[in-house]
């Protein structure tokens, strides 16, 4: 009966061991940092993201019961509750300044960024509204047009935090949903040019991207300073060789590379195992985007597929663009790692949107392998 078949197993099972393999190695990142900068206390990041991880498994598991369509519903709300949210971070008294940008809002001693609710409420509203409006996307100005208003309209508050990498992982991830819904190619390609000028006048404009693209044009400028973090990164990737020092057994993270249990803390999985760990790492990551594509395909309903490869597209190119950044393969965007690198709410929002993506594979109508 519809609802009641199991969820794809090996969504489930790739999600909980790329969980459980990135909980040892943010330990084995942060523990040097956490040592130095809290106290003595080495288990600092690990015990927080351990507890994160536990609500986030929990939300996961009560959010896969919860029929996708009832969440397609108050999409809306949703989304502009969180545009509500990142026009409120920029308030003093209410969001918070750290590491120059006004990216989160304290409530006690948690921290909560709204771009993290701003991922899963827009491909929730976007596949929603597209799935009802789809015939309409063939008309320019009638159909698209107005998508892309709301996409300069969150990317706008997103800049203005600033959050760069979050806004480049938003908009290609929205682009992803409105070419599969039906956009057209030649309506893309029209938009070439707004957007590459839209794009230098960002790098030209925005200091901290001005210095992250000459940092990756000519990393050794300033060694000392900007590309510091880039060259430690690819001194732990060449290190690791083909079988990796081990784990706990890296070099790097004990304070040359900054924040290792970061955005770069691909380096030290590259240096603690090496090209083998690394390969088996991203091919877990490989069959989780296998499996969410193939739910996609065969998802009943246009909603459902257009939110099953939102979801799938959100993990994927995170995993793309941060192995990209920490291989200096692109100028820094500080993409962060899905299921390995610190950070609470983003690991809960996660899972819990991989929920929505296990409850989609319920009614999805394919033969599982």
């Amino acid at each position: 009966m519809k609802g009641k078949k199991p969820f794809d197993f090996w969504i489930f099972i790739s999600v909980l061991m790329l969980l459980s393999i990135g909980l040892i190695m943010l330990f084995s990142a942060s523990y040097p940092s956490a040592y130095y900068y809290h106290k003595g206390n080495a288990y600092y990041f690990v015990e927080r993201q351990m507890l994160f991880a536990a609500v986030g498994v929990i939300g996961m598991l009560v959010i896969s019961r919860i029929d996708y369509h009832k969440l397609g519903k108050i999409s809306p709300i949703l989304f502009v509750a969180s545009l509500v949210l990142l026009i409120l971070v920029r308030i003093p008294g209410i969001g918070t300044k750290l590491n120059g940008a006004y990216r989160w809002i304290f409530i006690g001693p948690l921290s909560f960024q709204p771009s993290e609710l701003l991922k899963i409420s827009m491909i929730l509203f976007f596949s929603y509204s597209l799935s009802k409006r789809r015939d309409e996307l063939k008309y320019f100005f009638k159909g698209l047009v107005p998508y892309l208003l709301l996409i300069g309209l969150f990317s706008g508050l997103l800049l203005i935090e600033p959050h760069l990498s979050c806004t480049v992982l938003v908009v290609i991830v929205a682009t992803i949903i409105l070419f599969c819904a039906g956009a057209k190619i030649k309506h893309f390609v029209l938009l070439g040019a707004p957007v590459v000028a839209a794009f230098i006048f960002v790098i030209t404009t925005m200091e901290h991207a001005r210095k992250r693209l000459t940092t990756f044009l000519d990393p050794m400028q300033d060694k000392q300073g900007d590309s510091w973090q880039i060259i430690q990164s690819l001194y732990a990737i060449g290190s690791g060789s083909l079988f990796g020092k081990g784990v706990g057994k890296g070099m790097q993270k004990h304070l040359y590379l900054p924040e290792p249990y970061n955005d770069f803390i691909f380096a030290v999985i590259a240096e603690e195992l090496g090209f083998i760990g690394v390969s088996a790492i991203l091919m877990l990551f490989f069959v989780f985007i296998w499996r969410g594509i193939k739910v996609a395909i065969n998802t009943p309903d246009v909603f459902g597929s257009l939110v099953a490869i939102g979801l799938t597209s959100l993990i994927g190119i995170q995993v793309v663009l941060n192995v990209a950044v920490v291989t200096s393969s692109i100028p820094a965007t500080g993409i962060a790692l899905p299921f390995f690198s610190s950070g609470g709410t983003s690991l809960t929002f996660m899972l819990c949107s991989i929920g929505i993506l296990l409850n989609i594979s319920k009614q999805a109508n394919y033969e599982r392998i």
